[in-house]
C-alpha cells in the first residue's frame, strides 16, 4: 500500500495522463464522450465492456483505436453461426519429426492477446460463446486438459448487434454477469455526424498516438484499488444493489412487480471499482455519491431482467434503475 501523500501525487498523474489519452481517442471517435469514458473505465478496473449498438457507429474503430492508444496487443475475431470454439482458444495438432516421431503441438489462437475484439458476439452459438466464460473470469483457458494462462492484461471488448435483429443469440446471464459494464452505443448529433462526415471521407482520417503502455495499465489498475473510497459511498453501493434485487426488503412495490431477477455481489464489486474509475477520468481524488448515479445504469442493466408482465406494460430498465437511484439518493440525503 502506497502512503497517502505518494498517492494522491499518483492519481493526480494518472488523470493527467487519463485526460492526454481521452483526447488521442477523440480524434478518431467523434462525439462519443460517454462511451470513450465508460470503455477506458472498464480497461482501468481490469474488466470487460460489452458494446451495444447498431451497425455503422463505430463500435470497431473504437475497440482498434484503443488497443493503440493503451498500447495493447490487440485481437479481433468476428463472430458468425459457424465460429468453433478451437477458432477462439486455439487447438492441438499432430505433428510428424524429421526422425518420424509424432506429436502434438498446440497453435494458441486469437484470444491469446491483450485486447481482444468479440466482434458481434451474439451471432455465434451459445457454445461458442460460452468458450469465453473461463478466459474472462480466471484469465486462463483449458485446451485438451491443459490450462493456458493468458496474457496480462487480459481484456473482452464484445461488440453486440440488438437482438431484435435476425440471426442473433441471447448471451446468456451467467456470460452477461462477466462483463463488468455494458456500454450502448448510440446515434451521433447532427453536429457530430457533421464532423464524422468530414473528418472520414477525406484523404486524411486522423490518428491516434499510444499514450499508455501495457506496463503503466497494469500499474493504474492497481492505484484504482487503492483509491480511498467513503463509507456513504460504500453505503449508497450496497443499498442500489439490494435495492434492485425484487425479494429484498428495500425493493420498492415497483421493483418487486417488474423485476425479475436482480444483480448479484458482483454488480456491488463493479460499482465499487467503477466509481473510483469515473472519479479518476474526472481528476477527483475520491468517488463521491455522483459517481455512484452515473455508473448504475452500465454496470446494472445487464446483470437485471424484467418479468413477462413489465415488458408488456412496456417498462425498460433503464427508467426503473434511474427511478431505484433516485430514491436511494433522496433516502441518504434524508439518513
Amino acid at each position: 500500500m502506497a502512503k497517502p501523500e505518494s498517492l494522491v501525487a499518483e492519481i493526480e498523474n494518472l488523470s493527467v495522463k487519463l485526460a492526454e489519452a481521452r483526447a488521442s481517442l477523440g480524434k478518431r471517435i467523434i462525439g462519443q464522450d460517454r462511451v470513450i469514458d465508460l470503455s477506458m473505465a472498464a480497461l482501468l478496473c481490469g474488466g470487460h465492456g460489452l458494446l451495444i449498438g447498431l451497425p455503422g457507429l463505430g463500435k470497431t474503430r473504437l475497440v482498434t483505436t484503443l488497443a493503440t492508444v493503451m498500447g495493447l496487443d490487440g485481437s479481433r475475431v468476428q463472430f458468425t453461426p459457424d465460429l468453433m470454439p478451437s477458432d477462439i482458444l486455439g487447438s492441438e495438432v499432430l505433428e510428424t519429426d524429421k526422425d518420424g516421431g509424432r506429436s502434438f503441438r498446440f497453435i494458441e489462437g486469437p484470444i491469446f492477446c491483450q485486447l481482444l475484439m468479440a466482434d458481434e458476439i451474439n451471432r455465434a452459438s451459445p457454445r461458442t460463446q460460452s468458450a469465453l466464460l473461463q478466459a474472462m473470469q480466471e484469465r486462463e483457458v483449458t485446451v485438451a486438459g491443459q490450462t493456458r494462462p493468458l496474457d496480462v492484461p487480459f481484456h473482452v471488448l464484445a461488440t453486440q448487434n440488438p437482438l431484435e435483429q435476425e440471426g442473433t443469440y441471447p448471451l446468456p446471464e451467467a456470460q452477461l454477469d462477466r462483463f463488468l459494464v455494458q456500454i450502448d452505443v448510440p446515434y451521433p448529433e447532427i453536429d457530430d455526424e457533421r464532423a464524422i462526415l468530414l473528418a472520414t471521407t477525406g484523404n486524411n482520417d486522423a490518428q491516434s498516438e499510444q499514450v499508455f503502455t501495457a506496463a503503466e495499465l497494469i500499474r493504474a489498475q492497481e492505484v484504482i484499488r487503492q483509491m480511498p473510497v467513503g463509507e456513504g459511498v460504500v453505503e449508497m453501493i450496497l443499498e442500489l444493489v439490494r435495492s434492485c434485487r425484487p425479494e429484498d426488503a428495500n425493493a420498492s412495490e415497483r421493483v418487486r412487480e417488474s423485476v425479475s431477477w436482480g444483480p448479484g455481489p458482483r454488480a456491488a464489486q463493479a460499482l465499487m471499482l467503477t466509481v473510483r474509475a469515473n472519479a479518476m477520468l474526472a481528476g477527483r481524488l475520491v468517488p463521491s455519491a455522483e459517481d455512484v448515479a452515473e455508473m448504475a445504469l452500465p454496470v446494472l442493466t445487464h446483470r437485471m431482467a424484467l418479468s413477462f408482465g413489465a415488458r408488456a406494460r412496456g417498462e425498460n430498465l433503464a427508467d426503473l434503475i434511474a427511478e431505484v437511484v433516485a430514491t436511494v439518493t433522496t433516502r441518504k440525503a434524508a439518513a
